[in-house]
């Protein structure tokens, strides 16, 4: 029977959870979800009193060692979100790292690992914030904003191929109902279109737009676990 992408997308973290040196599914699996969640880790590491440089630095070693060594020791994947388990291995990357230091200045060996440049991507973060979250509390918010923002774009592609992107564009500030008093009325008048007419319609991006995070979600829980509880998890990560 030929999976359906529903079911690539519950058994992705399964794969993860089992994979071994010599697992390629596993391994594509697990290096396929890193790739989506580059901001978190920056993050933390920014909130953890890192420069953005060197964010990205022990970001990139992180990964590096997460891809060849998924375990990492201390990380626990039976824990099932992925979300939990990739923090648990940076924690337990960085507290390596500082063994690995305290080495070095009492004179023993190190191992210098070499970082290709060219694989950086954007960390999305903003690090003008004035809010001074904790490292964990800002990884979660992190993470939040990345799946909103895949979210969006995945609801954004699904008008745009029905020939509807100026009306996207015009209805996306109500997905999150947190415009004006009144906006969706004068929108309507503006468009000629009936307010009831106007609020089924974001009605209906509004329910597509939680089965677009859900989508996003599912890749990183385990089998068994429900989406509408990390998003629950990430949105209060949000309100702070």
């Amino acid at each position: 029977m030929t999976a359906t992408p529903d079911t690539f997308l519950t058994t992705r973290w399964t794969l993860v959870r089992h994979a071994t040196g010599h697992s390629a599914e596993g391994r594509q699996a697990l290096s396929e979800l890193c790739a989506a969640c580059y901001a978190p880790v920056v993050a933390f590491l920014h909130r953890s009193g890192r420069d953005e440089d060197a964010a990205r630095e022990v970001a990139h070693g992180f990964f590096e060692a997460i891809l060849e060594k998924p375990a990492l020791g201390g990380a626990e994947p039976g824990r099932g979100r992925f979300r939990s388990y990739l923090l648990g291995a940076l924690k337990h990357h960085l507290s390596h790292r500082r063994e690995r230091d305290a080495r070095q200045k009492r004179g023993g060996g190190v191992d210098i690992v070499v970082l290709d440049a060219g694989t950086d991507t954007s960390p999305g973060i903003d690090p003008g914030d004035a809010q001074s979250l904790p490292p964990d509390r800002e990884f979660d918010r992190q993470w939040a904003l990345h799946i909103l923002h895949r979210a969006t774009e995945a609801l954004a592609a699904e008008w745009r191929d029905a020939g509807k992107a100026e009306e996207f564009a015009a209805l996306q500030p109500f997905i999150g109902g947190e415009s004006a008093h009144g906006a969706l009325a004068a929108l309507a008048a503006s468009r000629g279109e009936s307010a009831a007419t106007l609020r089924k319609t974001v009605s209906r991006m509004r329910q597509r737009f939680r089965h677009h995070m859900k989508a996003e979600l599912a890749p990183t829980l385990a089998d068994g676990a429900t989406a509408d509880n990390e998003m629950r998890a990430l949105l209060a990560a949000l309100s702070g």
